[in-house]
């Protein structure tokens, strides 16, 4: 089968369904497959981190009719639910990534949930209080997790396009706007690390409501924040993002 030349991505985040948005999303779903060969969700797909709140979800997505893939967010872990949000997803055909891959159209997605941290030279070291350290390794492993992840993409074909979803950020351009004060609960530089050495093609997440829409790593990486307040911030009749991967 020949590779296609043009892939459409749609992405959002944070998208905190509740109880009462039952019907709320099915016309923008539609649009959305009318528009793209893929959806992204990046995280908080529930509000509160109840299982019914997943099924609503799922009903949505039954107007979906391009393969969707999302991640979880801290939302979703609210609860100590996240396990059986995943398995109602999963079960209406979304595909969640926590330190797994899958390929569509020739294009790698790989994704985690990710976590906090801090940015740059600001970024929080294992170094202190066994809390903190703790603070500091869950940060490590959603890295390495991602790493091996976008690896396991790699393996039977080297030049892959690759996609990474995640819910905090790997850089501190896309939380801009945000209180500086809560920047290291936002997002890790070291989510930055895996993108660089894999070679990623372009990263989405969300979490940051009050952040910037785009930036770039230091290592060229394109990166998006598609929480669903910016969204609406940089359009107010659109609920989503679309970007066009040509593919060589």
């Amino acid at each position: 089968m020949a590779k296609k030349a043009k892939t459409t991505v749609a992405a959002l985040a944070d998208i905190h369904i509740r109880m009462s948005d039952k019907g709320r999303w099915a016309d923008c779903f539609e649009e959305i497959s009318s528009k793209a060969d893929v959806l992204l969700i990046c995280g908080d797909l529930t509000d509160t981190g109840d299982e019914d709140e997943a099924a609503v979800l799922a009903g949505e997505l039954k107007s979906c009719s391009i393969p969707v893939i999302g991640v979880l967010g801290n939302h979703d872990y609210e609860k100590g639910r996240q396990k059986l949000i995943r398995q109602i997803l999963q079960e209406s055909n979304m595909t969640i990534l926590d330190g797994e891959g899958i390929v569509i159209d020739d294009i790698g997605f790989a994704g985690v949930k990710g976590f906090g941290g801090g940015f740059d030279e600001y970024m929080l070291s294992m170094f202190g209080e066994d809390s903190m350290k703790a603070f500091v390794q869950e940060a490590v492993n959603e890295s390495l997790q991602l790493d091996r992840a976008l690896a396991r993409l790699e393996q039977d074909n080297p030049d892959i396009l690759k996609i990474a979803l995640l819910h905090y950020s790997p850089i501190k351009e896309t939380v801009l706007g945000e209180p500086e004060q809560i920047f290291p609960f936002l997002g890790s530089s070291r989510l930055a690390d895996p993108l660089h050495r894999r070679k990623v093609y372009a990263a989405f997440h969300g979490h940051a409501h009050a952040g910037q829409l785009d930036g770039v790593t230091s290592g060229g990486v394109k990166v998006f924040n598609v929480a669903l307040p910016i969204l609406k911030k940089e359009n107010p009749r659109s609920s989503f993002y679309l970007l066009d991967i040509q593919q060589k």
